[in-house]
């Protein structure tokens, strides 16, 4: 098994462990605290209702909380296309107001972060990845929606 693949599996067990004793205890916060989903290549199972979320651009998908989330991966003659569509969960009415940035992990290791602009036309954030690299790509994707840090984790092969 791929180390890369191995560590990740490991985080998710932990993660969710984790995220089982957090909400077992009571918090005196009064602040949110960050939501954070892993996306399988085609979709998840959402932690509300537990049917499947259904891709509505194609690409892998997240519910976590009230939010949809889904990453669009494209490839280009210098790069990657990446369109990542936030979503309220209920509606999917598109957040146009977050401030959207993804940490990309290239096939060598090395951390690419990218800001995502909103596109109004697509209704949608995106950015491109300037890298040609054949190999696996992890993505984790920070949305900050009115001080509310909402994650999620996408992956995808070039």
């Amino acid at each position: 098994m791929n180390p890369v693949k191995h560590s990740l599996i490991l985080f998710s067990a932990f993660s969710l462990l984790a995220t089982g004793c957090e909400n077992s205890q009571p918090t005196a916060s009064k602040s949110p605290a960050p939501t954070e989903a892993t996306a399988p290549p085609e979709t998840s199972a959402s932690p509300e209702n537990g049917h499947a979320a259904k891709p509505q651009a194609g690409g892998q998908v997240v519910e976590s909380g009230p939010y949809y989330l889904e990453l669009v991966t494209a490839p280009e003659a210098n790069g990657t296309h990446i369109d990542f569509f936030l979503q309220t969960g209920n509606n999917h009415e598109a957040i146009a107001d977050a401030e959207v940035t993804a940490d990309v992990q290239l096939p060598d290791g090395s951390v690419q972060s990218l800001s995502l602009p909103y596109d109004a036309e697509g209704e949608h954030y995106a950015a491109l990845l300037k890298s040609t690299a054949p190999g696996e790509y992890q993505v984790s994707i920070a949305s900050n929606i009115k001080g509310e840090t909402v994650k999620g984790r996408f992956s995808f092969t070039k």
